[in-house]
């Protein structure tokens, strides 16, 4: 008799890379309003503008990165209509590369 085949979630991780600061006082409202747009969501810190050390590439000016349960949790996250509203003063606050990678399954 064939097995089912059991299909895992794979986790996702959003990488935020700040490259440039543009503007202080519009990055302050972004985070007010991204404080919003996460809650209730089902998203980890891994990691908030810690130290790091870049090895190859151009330099960052700081790194985030948010764990989630999918990719498609990640994408709605992104695109929910809080988010996006936050998101809107992220772009005139600074310059981001912003990406989701998908993790590898758990065992």
């Amino acid at each position: 008799m064939p097995r089912a085949i059991e299909e895992k979630i794979m986790p996702a991780y959003m990488v935020f890379l700040r490259e440039r600061m543009r503007d202080e006082k519009e990055y302050e409202i972004y985070k007010q309003k991204n404080r919003i747009a996460m809650q209730g969501r089902p998203i980890k810190k891994d990691v908030l503008y810690g130290e790091y050390e870049v090895l190859e590439g151009a330099e960052v000016q700081g790194v985030v990165i948010l764990e989630f349960p999918s990719v498609a949790d990640a994408k709605a996250y992104y695109e929910s209509p809080a988010y996006r509203e936050a998101r809107e003063h992220r772009f005139k606050a600074a310059d981001y590369r912003v990406l989701i990678v998908e993790g590898v399954q758990p065992k």
